[in-house]
């Protein structure tokens, strides 16, 4: 059997997604790791996980004002790069998965550079920076959608969003983040960074629409909000007089995805992705600043499926309590979570690792 590096970092969506693979693939008998920027939130993920990890230097490929990329992170990638190098020839992979983004980019052009084969995998509809960069050596890509702008269909194989294919029962994850049952559970999750506009909207409407006491009509709720490690000490103490409201830097997905009954989130691919697994209807706040405006573009399909409703970040305090309300309902909530499940990307870690297997050295 064969080792398999993923190439990932930066954000949640993109490092989920691997580790979903790396442990099909580890359970196909396969060897597999990690490759990142070091200290990124992928080597937090990666130790969370039980799973191998290897950290080199990252740089953004954002321009400057200027319009010219910044000499500094075009001097850590180029650095990355050689480190990533070095340590491919070292452990000489059957092959290197790359999943878009900054911190990818260092292990799939280093292992494109000692003619080691990559496969990649693209979530979104369009074609990412990273990813132009290196799809043209690319053996093949996994894809989240039917079509992709920028990528040849010669090299386009739909797999679906990976995720991890773990649930628990409800009573044993509601146990496990010190919850009660009995009530109502509402995720807040912003992605892996946690969402400034939505830390500071949602404590206000909630304690407004569900009171002191923190009930719907239909009876008690109880609020899980992960704010991000950055945002805790702003969130905590502003709810700290409701018992029914539990602000954290941050959860464990699975044991969050099983416990929710209806969640407010930003609109990643990865976030939605997960959602449907689990058949978590969802109050979605797009990112205004995602490229190509992908997050609006991807809740609007939830949106159209039935599994979710759309609250653009403008509309945040006229609307939101509304649509959160009107979701939480139990006939609602029932037809939006069949929905959500009718989209669930069950067997995509399967695919995409059948995928990467064909281009096994």
């Amino acid at each position: 059997m064969s080792l398999v590096v993923m190439a990932t970092g930066g954000t949640g969506g993109h490092i989920y997604p691997a580790v979903a693979t790396a442990f099909e693939l580890m359970g196909r008998g396969h060897d597999a790791l990690l490759l990142g920027q070091r200290g990124g939130m992928e080597e937090r993920v990666a130790a969370e996980a039980g799973l191998r990890f290897r950290g080199v230097d990252a740089g953004k490929l954002a321009r400057s004002g200027q319009g010219r990329p910044d000499p500094r992170e075009l001097l850590r990638a180029v650095r990355g790069l050689a480190q990533a190098r070095a340590f491919l020839r070292e452990m000489q992979p059957g092959a290197v998965v790359g999943y878009g983004g900054f911190a990818s980019l260092p292990g799939v052009l280093a292992a494109q550079s000692l003619g080691l084969p990559t496969v990649l995998h693209e979530q979104n509809a369009r074609l990412g920076l990273t990813q132009r960069l290196a799809v043209g050596r690319a053996r093949a890509v996994g894809t989240a959608y039917p079509q992709v702008v920028g990528l040849p269909k010669s090299k386009a194989t739909l797999v679906g969003m990976p995720v991890r294919e773990e649930r628990q029962p409800r009573a044993e994850a509601l146990a496990r983040l010190g919850l009660r049952a009995g009530s109502l559970t509402l995720l807040v999750m912003g992605g892996s960074q946690g969402s400034l506009a939505l830390n500071r909207a949602v404590p206000d409407m909630l304690r407004r629409i569900f009171g002191a006491e923190g009930r719907t009509p239909e009876g008690p709720v109880q609020v899980l909000h992960s704010t991000g490690p950055r945002w805790l000490s702003e969130v905590a103490p502003r709810v700290a007089d409701l018992p029914w409201y539990h602000a954290v830097s941050y959860v464990d997905a699975v044991a969050a995805w099983s416990a929710a009954d209806l969640a407010i989130t930003r609109a990643g691919t990865g976030t939605l992705a997960e959602a449907a697994f689990h058949g978590v209807p969802l109050v979605m706040v797009p990112l205004p600043e995602s490229a190509e405006n992908h997050q609006l573009h991807n809740a609007r399909q939830v949106q159209a499926a039935g599994a979710g409703r759309v609250v653009e970040q403008a509309d945040l305090a006229e609307t939101l309590g509304k649509a959160v309300l009107e979701c939480a309902a139990s006939g609602t909530r029932a037809a939006m979570r069949e929905a959500a499940l009718g989209r669930s990307p069950a067997g995509a870690a399967g695919r995409f690792a059948d995928l990467v297997e064909r281009h096994l050295r």
